[in-house]
C-alpha cells in the first residue's frame, strides 16, 4: 500500500512525537509510587482538610504498614490548622498505601480498588508505598471532626488495615 507524501510525513513526525510526549506526561499509576516531587500539588478542600506545605509541617508522625494489614499507630490526634507529615513506611512485603478521607469516602475508595485494582490517580491525601519504603503526606486538617486513614489496596481495607484521626476544634 502507498501513502501520499503528507500522508507518510505525518506517520513519521508522529512516530518522532510520540516518546517525547510521553516522557512530557508521565503517567502515574496506583501500583506505582506516587509521584508528589515532580508536580505541582493541587490544593482542594475537602472535609478532612487541604494539602499542606511541607515547611509548615511541625510535626512527622511515622506510620508503619505491614503484611498482618496493621497501620500503626492506628489513631491520631490533631488540633485544628496543624500541618501533619504522615511518613507511611511499609515494612512488609506487599505493596501497601495510605489514604485519608471520611468513612464513608474511604468505603467507596475501597470498593471502586476491588473492581478496577489498576485504577490511575495521584491525590496529595494519598502515599502508596513499594516494600521497603516510605511515602509521605503533608496536611493541613483544618476542619475539626473525626476522619479515617486506610491502606485501599484490594482486600487489604476489608481486613482492617485502616485507623483514625480525631481533629480537635481550636478554643
Amino acid at each position: 500500500m502507498t501513502y501520499p507524501n503528507t500522508t507518510r510525513r505525518h506517520f513519521q513526525l508522529t512516530l518522532i512525537a510520540l516518546p517525547w510526549a510521553l516522557a512530557a506526561n508521565p503517567v502515574r499509576a496506583h501500583g506505582e509510587q506516587h509521584g508528589k516531587a515532580s508536580a505541582a500539588v493541587v490544593k482542594e478542600q475537602k472535609p478532612w482538610g487541604i494539602a499542606g506545605e511541607p515547611r509548615e509541617a511541625k510535626r512527622t508522625v511515622e506510620i508503619r504498614m505491614t503484611d498482618d494489614m496493621k497501620l500503626l499507630p492506628n489513631h491520631l490526634e490533631v488540633r485544628e490548622g496543624e500541618t501533619l507529615r504522615l511518613r507511611a513506611v511499609n515494612k512488609g512485603k506487599l505493596m501497601h498505601e495510605i489514604v485519608i478521607g471520611t468513612s464513608e469516602e474511604l468505603k467507596t475508595h475501597a470498593d471502586l480498588m476491588k473492581k478496577h485494582p489498576g485504577m490511575e490517580h495521584d491525590e496529595p491525601y494519598m502515599a502508596h508505598v513499594p516494600p521497603g519504603r516510605r511515602g509521605d503526606i503533608v496536611w493541613t486538617f483544618n476542619r475539626p471532626g473525626d476522619f479515617e486513614f486506610a491502606c485501599l489496596i484490594a482486600g487489604h481495607f476489608e481486613a482492617g488495615m485502616r485507623g483514625t484521626i480525631r481533629v480537635k476544634p481550636t478554643a
